[in-house]
């Protein structure tokens, strides 16, 4: 029996679609402009698929959505939560204070009610000071009716996660079970403030993926579309609904995520380079073992230092949209900013006034798109060098993504790639492949689910082979019940930390699994 999925991904100009049969085959795709409101772009995106494939839609079983809504929020500082910060620390952190290094437009917004509690461990799992619930119960009372959403960071929680659980416990209890918490020890690593501002994040975007949540549920309703909804999380992942709403800082960055995951679909090829290009900017990033490389530095995201798990990527100021200035010496900028989804109304061929690196394109004759007309009397040879400067920008970003002089594949994606030429220095190919303009969408589409487990085990108990595999054995059954299929799963993880202050020989084991959806 035919069944099908549905792939969309908001970027900043354009909403892309994608409807895929039961084997992953593109039936029908599409790109809308992204709408102020976000959902109104995912609703002409899923209504325009639905219309041209022309299919039932009860057979529509899975919708997944890859979204910068997160990401926008906190750098367009809208629509955040009211948050509480809460910090078990005192008095060995007081010297540096929560949102220290954040920007102070953001610290503005999100430190209205910020504190510092006794408690916390040290590095080995000792308690430094035991915790002070009084203050956690005024801090509760204080807040009640203030904020929505709150984010306690203790200091060592990823060793010892006990005084953030019961923070969290007390909060319950005075604001009730609705309230939006967010625990450190879930989200970043070990470093404090790093971790904290992950933490605050996370906290300050709850509503915002809710909405978005809301969003794209009502807009496949409105289509009588009744399908089991996920999000794109920045691993390459799916995540239910449940799961982003309470861990929505891992939607950011799935965009590119979800354009290297479709890269190497079209291709089947599992390690190369992936620029993606939009219409403001290009991504490039690394494919290893078909996922993306992760970044092992700190990740600033809209002006706060973070440390949870990000891709590794280079972003650069070249997207289709991009807006190439002339002075009158004859010299050049190539943007960084860019016209975006007004393309179609700014550029020169459609009719506009500003020259765009598709107006540069398009008079050297490497697109066919609007009027060529109306760029003819630009000169060519001044464009074939800006047009070799647009290519050297990306073969720069190619080059620092590189590990090795060796020339690697690199595959072109995005709606803007057809800017780029079909070769580039360093690459020992370069493909474009099918639908490369939505790959975005099909890598939503297709992604795999994952099932996490993290537990400490006493090896002197049950021995270092049975841990590792109770762990795998959580972590499969943790993907099953997310929705995959039991016989694709693969083990993509496993990290294992000795304790060495714990007696018994104990280890923290970290486990992820992945799988195919169920069909």
């Amino acid at each position: 029996m035919a069944m099908y999925q549905i792939g969309i991904d908001v970027g900043g100009t354009h909403t892309d679609g994608v409807l895929l049969n039961q084997n992953n085959e593109v039936i029908s795709e599409t790109k809308v402009a992204t709408t102020e409101d976000v959902a109104t772009g995912i609703y002409h995106a899923i209504h325009t698929i639905i219309a041209e494939a022309n299919i039932d839609t009860s057979l529509v079983k899975y919708a997944m959505l890859g979204t910068t809504h997160c990401t926008n929020a906190i750098v367009e500082r809208k629509r955040l939560n009211n948050i509480a910060v809460v910090r078990i620390g005192a008095p060995a952190t007081l010297a540096v204070k929560p949102l220290i290094g954040v920007s102070s437009d953001l610290r503005e917004v999100l430190g209205k009610y910020v504190y510092v509690v006794r408690g916390g461990n040290e590095f080995d799992g000792r308690e430094i000071v035991p915790l002070d619930e009084d203050h956690l119960y005024e801090i509760a009372n204080e807040i009640k009716g203030q904020v929505d959403s709150v984010a306690i960071t203790s200091v060592f929680s990823p060793v010892s996660k006990g005084h953030e659980e019961r923070a969290s416990d007390i909060f319950k209890k005075v604001l009730g079970e609705d309230i939006a918490i967010s625990l450190s020890s879930e989200i970043g690593s070990v470093g404090l403030l790093e971790r904290e501002n992950a933490t605050i994040l996370n906290a300050s975007v709850v509503n915002v993926a809710k909405t978005a949540a809301d969003g794209f549920i009502q807009a496949l309703n409105n289509e009588g579309i009744d399908a089991k909804v996920f999000f794109g999380q920045n691993d390459g992942t799916l995540m239910s609904v449940e799961y982003a709403t309470k861990y929505p800082i891992f939607t950011i960055a799935c965009g590119p995520t979800n354009s290297l995951r479709g890269a190497s679909y079209l291709t089947k090829l599992s390690d190369a380079i992936v620029v993606d290009v939009g219409g403001t900017t290009s991504d490039v990033g690394v494919l290893v073992q078909s996922f993306p490389r992760e970044s092992s530095l700190a990740v600033e995201i809209g002006g706060a230092r973070t440390n949870f798990r990000m891709p590794d990527l280079v972003s650069i100021g070249l997207g289709g949209g991009t807006i190439i200035r002339i002075k009158d010496d004859g010299e050049f900028t190539v943007g960084p900013d860019s016209v975006g989804y007004k393309l179609p109304e700014k550029s020169l061929i459609f009719g506009g006034d500003t020259l765009t690196t598709t107006d540069v394109a398009v008079a050297l004759g490497k697109v066919q798109l609007g009027d060529p007309s109306k760029v003819a009397h630009l000169d060519k040879d001044l464009l074939n060098k800006i047009y070799a400067k647009m290519v050297e920008l990306v073969e720069e970003a190619i080059d620092k993504m590189k590990t090795s002089a060796d020339p690697v594949p690199v595959i072109l994606v995005g709606g803007g790639s057809i800017l780029l030429p079909e070769e580039l220095e360093g690459a020992s190919q370069v493909i474009r492949p099918d639908h490369s303009g939505v790959a975005n969408a099909i890598g939503s589409a297709i992604s795999q689910v994952s099932g996490q487990v993290e537990k400490i085990y006493v090896l002197d108990e049950i021995g270092r082979t049975n841990a590792i595999e109770s762990a795998k054995e959580i972590a499969m059954s943790e993907a099953i019940q997310a929705g995959a299929d039991p016989d694709s799963l693969m083990i993509v993880d496993i990290e294992d930390v000795p304790l060495a202050y714990l007696p018994g020989n104990a280890t923290r084991i970290r486990v992820k699994a992945a799988g195919n959806l169920a069909k």
